[in-house]
């Protein structure tokens, strides 16, 4: 749906696919309504989820007077000026760079590690590929550990316009409670402190054991979205 003042777009609701839906208001044009007639319009026709990206208290009551309730968020933390980490490693593990022979066990272990998580858990080898073909997409910022001659992890870094970002970092089931995670994500930030001053990443709010590990590294929270939902 789209609200046009004149021949001037001043407001729009989009929808693509499964998506939820992105709604945006022209400052000018705000506090008279406007943003939960467009929303109104758009729950009626079927399409009921929404993203509020900073939840600020604006969203949080046009959620309210929508019927709907915050169902998940999604955290930006940022890492500044921090210390350098600590490099340890697990024993009997190695962290070393990616090499192609590891696409599909990177793979694999990241279906395992966010079997639960509507995005990340989706990526298939096709989709690996793709995202490797990125022109950000550097094979030395990506690091994998290895145990006993298999891939128990990873732990994909991002550089982008200046920033640096922990793209993904994934950890097999079967090797949790070790230090795994804290040793990946170490080892990628090194990396990315030789090239930038901040990085950011996402993560769940309600993913304790990562938020654990990532404050631990540095990290507090710069941004948070969150999905509404009835």
């Amino acid at each position: 749906m789209r609200v046009e003042a004149g021949a001037e777009l001043v407001a729009a609701a989009i929808a693509i696919g499964d998506a939820p839906v992105e709604l945006v208001v022209d400052p000018r044009f705000r506090r008279g309504g406007l943003g939960h007639r467009v929303a109104a319009s758009v729950v009626k026709d079927g399409d009921s989820r929404f993203w509020a990206h900073g939840d600020l208290p604006p969203a949080q009551k046009l959620a309210r007077r929508l019927g709907l309730r915050a169902e998940r968020t999604l955290l930006v933390l940022r890492r500044e000026g921090a210390p350098p980490v600590d490099l340890r490693v697990p024993e009997g593990v190695t962290i070393r760079t990616f090499t192609e022979a590891d696409a599909e066990a990177v793979v694999a272990v990241n279906a395992r590690a966010f079997a639960s998580h509507p995005e990340q858990g989706a990526m298939d080898l096709a989709d690996f590929r793709r995202r490797a073909a990125s022109p950000w997409f550097d094979p030395a910022g990506l690091f994998v550990a290895e145990r006993d001659g298999e891939v128990v992890g990873f732990h994909w870094t991002k550089v982008e316009d200046g920033i640096g970002e922990v793209y993904v970092v994934g950890v097999d089931p079967a090797a949790h409670g070790g230090g795994l995670g804290t040793a990946l994500t170490a080892r990628g930030l090194a990396h990315l402190d030789q090239q930038v001053s901040v990085v950011d990443l996402y993560v769940e709010a309600d993913n304790e054991a990562a938020l654990v590990v990532y404050r631990r590294l540095g990290f507090t929270e710069h941004a948070r979205d969150t999905l509404y939902a009835p």
